[in-house]
């Protein structure tokens, strides 16, 4: 058996569209049932029936990640339907994208929308899918940081704080889960190819592709393969970590 190969389900937050989609069928083509959670229903039922193509079982549930008690009883079902989750990955959160700019401009329920979005869904459906995982003592959390959150670009100090919220986070439940053998790592990506990025001026994707060490923006299908390694066997030793894929721009 490879060592990248999967087994039981995973359950993947944002799963409709870009980064969480391209995971999902990657997850699926590695062997896993997929649980598919996004609020943008036409876009998560078309990404539900490609994992069923692939030869998976497929979950979609519509549910806004923000509302506590529906992603509750999303993960409820998907395990009753599908089984216990064995990968988790937190995808889902944004920016402030068209609320973005500087922060002496910039308001409160703004940095409250980020913070929600883009690292309190990822500590509430670690918290419903943890203590599954810690009574078997075996499973994969990866969560998604943003390279913004190391860089600190200007413009987006709400988002880089939530998402250096999201690696000190990673960093204390994997201690917290690594002897019940359980894994949490983050994936920290830079300039990738999806919907938002293509919005965006053509001066402004050309700025951000030289500013790129190997000289081309990447498309979701990398950061997924990525999210595949962390969840396979093929990661075992490797918990606590948060892995830039960006490219070079930001160099550890």
């Amino acid at each position: 058996m490879s060592a990248f190969a999967l087994s039981g389900v995973a359950l993947v937050t944002g799963a409709a569209n870009g980064i969480g989609r391209a995971s999902a069928l990657a997850l699926a083509a590695a062997g896993a049932e997929v649980a598919l959670l996004d609020r943008e229903e036409t876009a998560l039922a078309e990404a539900a029936e490609a994992v069923r193509a692939a030869g998976r079982r497929a979950l979609a549930i519509a549910v806004d990640c923000t509302d506590g008690a529906a992603v509750e009883a999303a993960v409820a079902r998907a395990e009753a339907e599908l089984g216990p989750v064995e990968t988790l990955f937190n995808n889902v959160g944004q920016s402030a994208r068209d609320k973005a700019g500087p922060f002496l401009e910039s308001e409160e329920a703004t940095w409250r929308f980020v913070l929600e979005v883009s690292l309190l869904t990822t500590l509430r459906t670690s918290r419903l899918v943890a203590p599954g995982m810690a009574a078997r003592g075996r499973g994969r959390i990866v969560n998604m940081s943003t390279e913004s959150a190391f860089y600190g670009d200007s413009g987006l100090a709400d988002y880089a704080a939530a998402k250096m919220g999201v690696v000190g986070f990673t960093r204390s439940l994997a201690r917290e889960l690594a002897p019940q053998g359980v894994t949490v790592n983050a994936v920290a990506p830079g300039a990738i190819r999806t919907r938002a990025h293509d919005r965006l001026p053509r001066a402004v994707i050309d700025r951000i592709r030289e500013s790129v060490p190997l000289g081309f923006v990447a498309e979701p299908e990398d950061v997924a393969n990525v999210v595949v390694f962390l969840a396979s066997p093929a990661a075992r030793y490797v918990t606590g970590q948060t892995l830039l894929i960006d490219g070079g721009r930001w160099m550890i």
